[in-house]
């Protein structure tokens, strides 16, 4: 594929129609509805979360991050936490180094929003995503399964 030219920016109005299209592909199990209404819901509150875009500059877009500030976070010593919410580069697009600086990006966010730590999370079993964190530098501080029962 050769060197990749991309932007990382801030999302943009006109692109909301490929951020979409990327969210249901990072999480496929949520419908339309319920990615419109989260999308909506950042978009209102960007005082506290943020997405950042690549662009390729052709109209589509090649992966995306949102990220956000907590108040807590597992394991996290401050009550201002920047937080790497979701983030996902198109298969095509992997390991040219669109995700470190779009984590590079939000990074950058959250210390201008005050924040002294940043925190992530991977689902148990996601190897993939966990490998691109550690060599991001974030360091596994616990590992937690959720449970239920339908009574």
């Amino acid at each position: 594929m050769g060197d990749i030219q991309f932007n990382i920016r801030p999302l943009e109005e006109q692109d909301l129609n490929e951020w979409l299209r990327l969210r249901t592909r990072l999480w496929d199990e949520a419908d339309e509805d319920d990615h419109r209404a989260e999308m909506v819901d950042i978009i209102e509150h960007s005082d506290s979360q943020f997405v950042a875009v690549a662009d390729p500059g052709d109209g589509r877009l090649i992966g995306f991050l949102e990220a956000s500030i907590r108040s807590f976070a597992e394991d996290c010593e401050s009550d201002n936490v920047g937080y790497l919410e979701g983030w996902f580069v198109e298969e095509g697009y992997r390991q040219h180094g669109i995700g470190r600086k779009l984590v590079a990006f939000a990074e950058k966010w959250s210390l201008q929003h005050g924040c002294t730590e940043m925190a992530s999370d991977a689902e148990l079993g996601n190897d993939v995503s966990l490998q691109a964190h550690l060599g991001l530098g974030y360091t596994e501080t616990s590992r937690l399964v959720h449970l239920r029962k339908r009574l």
